[in-house]
């Protein structure tokens, strides 16, 4: 299974509370096996990745790129950006070797923020801030142009649906798997903050999922946030994603359905968390100390699955 620099607060290459090889030495320190990139060029670039994650025996499951595929001059300056992150994920990928292909890294697409759904995060949805149906063929083309640009590099794409998105809803995802042929990044926190049950889901979208960010979600913490007012950074501010075992997740149930749907790649352990400095000792304590837990608690709910 493998860490994630969001985990840590890291959101942007700069200003991170921990630098790339510190920080990798501190996921490996906890237990993990592997990393998500982080924002392309935090961890390092294709020349510098390969060698650090080498240095402490990790793998490399993926990282997030997003693109504007609702506009297409966007999405056409965004592919250089993808371009950039296809060229990290094949280094590390040929760094390795006759790797298992399950575990290569998959580049991660998701759509930006609208700013009127970040500002209205999760259920209830506002149907009305949904994609018009009119704009899906388009978008769903760049999508599958996106895709196809990945497996153009010897590399496998899994789809983000993330809330304040235009993908988010159950319904929204159901939409993206009948218009495209991406495969799917299940979030098992953002999924049920919108609605969704991460179980059934991957009963249902199993022959879709090539990657899964295990992530706990609290939907009172939500349902307090929006009774406030407050936007998706409130929320995470606000602890709706908590560690693992501390909100709803039936992580026990999520790892059971896995094994029967017969999934085999990265389990990402995630857990949104606000940015912080590295000068806030206190804050990076915690987060350090709740991703040892979160390892821990990961490994109780294989046992408790009967998995371990």
């Amino acid at each position: 299974m493998a860490s994630a620099p969001v985990s840590f607060g890291v959101y942007r290459p700069a200003g991170a509370p921990l630098g790339p090889q510190e920080m990798l030495a501190t996921m490996r320190e906890a237990g993990y096996d592997g990393t998500d990139s982080g924002p392309i060029g935090y961890l390092g670039t294709a020349r510098t990745l390969p060698e650090r994650l080498a240095a402490q025996g990790l793998g490399l499951a993926g990282g997030w790129v997003d693109l504007r595929y609702d506009d297409p001059d966007g999405f056409r300056e965004d592919l250089a950006a993808l371009d950039t992150a296809l060229d990290v994920f094949t280094a590390v990928r040929d760094a390795e070797g006759a790797a298992d292909p399950r575990f290569a890294p998959r580049p991660t697409l998701a759509c930006p923020d609208r700013p009127e759904r970040f500002a209205r995060p999760g259920m209830p949805a506002d149907r009305r801030l949904s994609l018009p149906d009119g704009d899906w063929p388009a978008y769903a083309g760049c999508i599958d142009e996106a895709a196809a640009r990945c497996r153009d590099r010897g590399l496998e794409p899994v789809f983000h649906h993330h809330l304040g998105t235009d993908v988010e809803t159950p319904e929204e995802i159901e939409r993206l798997l009948g218009s495209t042929d991406v495969s799917l990044c299940l979030d098992t926190g953002h999924l049920w903050l919108a609605g969704g049950n991460p179980v059934a889901a991957i009963r249902d979208w199993s022959s879709r999922i090539r990657q899964v960010h295990v992530k706990d979600a609290s939907r009172d913490v939500l349902a307090r946030v929006r009774a406030n007012g407050g936007d998706l950074w409130d929320l995470v501010a606000a602890g709706g994603f908590p560690p693992l075992g501390q909100g709803d997740l039936d992580l026990p149930a999520v790892l059971a359905e896995l094994r029967r749907s017969g999934y085999e790649g990265w389990i990402v352990i995630e857990q949104d968390v606000t940015a912080f400095r590295a000068s806030d000792t206190e804050a990076l304590a915690r987060a350090v100390a709740d991703q040892r837990a979160n390892r821990a608690a990961f490994g109780e709910a294989l046992r408790a699955a009967g998995l371990a």
